[in-house]
């Protein structure tokens, strides 16, 4: 065990440890695409002598990612970016293998907020944010850990918004890769993990049959096609709400039923918002909601859900099953609301399959490598990541798969290239 990892950590209890390197064995042995970065990186060292700050979902596929990019040469300090997705097996396992760890499952609120802040006071050269806390707290409240920072990498829908409007204040002081607009993120985590992971989550906590019943979901970005088509095909029937026109009809001609949320309010057993907005199920829903409607949430914050109004119609709460409250309302009917309205796949679950996560994290990885090695030349804004990186991600996930491609001919590369077709 690494002295340094164990003295200014903070876990639960290290005595967790090994039921925590089950998990990330697990893992490790179903993420072949970082295995193969992490060969690399081994050999390579990009990170050689700098620090790391990392904020995600702290559980073993993140565990590992913080791994890698170890073998990469880095001094790593990781904390969680969801107070109930925090593993505290993984947490005492990773701090075994030499990476400092500063949180714990389901801290007070101040003190989740202290772990945040410590992470940044390592004063890391490089930055992987979920959601955009770490960059908002360097923006106000200090500062003066900017200096350091050469740049880093966003992992989610929620986060790349608020670094695109801290880009359009002029506010931003650091170059941010924005992770999800990936190909290999958004259309297949986002859509078939989130999907899977969502009802994982559900099925393991309320223990009920999703067919046959109807499920809302709000929002059709790519993690709302993902749900929906989850649902589908588990039976359900599907009702999207959305503001968006075109992905509206995009919804109708998926085949779902596309509505306001407050006449799917009327409808729905399930409610399951993915819009990354605030306030997207409110006091006016919770009024002509059926009995026993049960919502979750599988945004990033817990604001889709408003729990002020949830409460204020309630004469009481109680906790019924494990991540599920029961909100007695003072009509009489019961409303379930799972994980607090946090993200439920990781509140309620273990997040997304590992082999999704493989292709994600491997962009992480990528991209973060990529940043280190530019940071002088790129501009203080938020970033794509490049396409080389994206196609090599899916080029490895293939050759993991066993599957090869055709290629095209030098005759067909001219054709494409020319505006003369004879």
């Amino acid at each position: 065990m690494n002295s340094r990892s164990l003295e200014n950590s903070i876990v639960k209890d290290m005595a967790l440890a090994p039921e925590g390197h089950l998990k990330i064995d697990w893992v490790e042995a179903h993420m072949p695409v970082l295995n193969r970065i992490r060969k690399q990186f081994e050999a390579e060292q990009p990170f050689k002598g700098l620090k790391v700050a990392i904020s995600l979902h702290l559980e073993a596929k993140t565990a590992y990612l913080a791994k890698v990019v170890q073998a990469g040469g880095a001094e790593v300090t990781i904390a969680g970016s969801n107070p109930l997705s925090t593993q505290d097996d993984v947490c005492a396992a990773l701090v075994e293998d030499g990476v400092t760890v500063l949180a714990k499952h389901n801290p007070e609120p101040a003190e989740y907020k202290e772990m945040l802040i410590r992470l940044l006071e390592i004063k890391p050269d490089l930055i992987i944010d979920d959601g955009g806390d770490l960059v908002t707290i360097l923006h106000t409240e200090r500062p003066d850990l900017l200096v350091n920072i050469r740049g880093g990498a966003e992992e989610t829908t929620t986060g790349i918004i608020r670094l695109k409007a801290m880009q359009k204040d002029g506010i931003l002081k650091l170059p941010m890769v924005a992770v999800n607009d990936a190909y290999c993120k958004y259309l297949f985590d986002n859509r078939y993990g989130t999907g899977q992971s969502v009802f994982d989550a559900i099925n393991r906590t309320t223990n009920l049959v999703v067919a046959g019943k109807t499920v809302v979901v709000v929002g059709y970005g790519w993690c709302g096609k993902g749900v929906a088509m989850r649902a589908k095909g588990l039976g359900a029937k599907v009702i999207v709400t959305e503001v968006k026109p075109i992905r509206a009809v995009e919804a109708h001609m998926d085949g779902f039923e596309v509505m306001p949320m407050v006449e799917a309010a009327k409808l729905g057993d399930f409610f399951v918002t993915v819009t990354g907005n605030r306030d997207v199920i409110t006091g006016e829903h919770y009024d002509v909601m059926k009995d026993g409607a049960i919502l979750a949430n599988a945004g990033h914050f817990d604001v889709e859900v408003n729990k002020p109004e949830l409460l204020a119609r309630s004469s009481s709460v109680r906790t019924v099953r494990r991540n599920i409250e029961e909100y007695q309302f003072k009509d009489g009917r019961k409303m379930y609301l799972i994980a607090e309205g946090r993200l439920v796949n990781l509140g309620a679950g273990d997040g997304h399959p590992a082999e999704i996560m493989d292709m994600t994290f491997s962009l992480q990885a990528m991209s973060l490598k990529y940043v280190n090695e530019n940071y002088e030349q790129l501009g203080k804004e938020v970033l794509s990541v490049p396409f080389e990186i994206d196609e090599q991600v899916a080029s490895f996930k293939l050759e993991s798969l066993g599957i090869t491609l055709d290629t095209l001919s030098t005759e067909q590369v001219t054709y494409l290239d020319s505006w003369n077709t004879n």
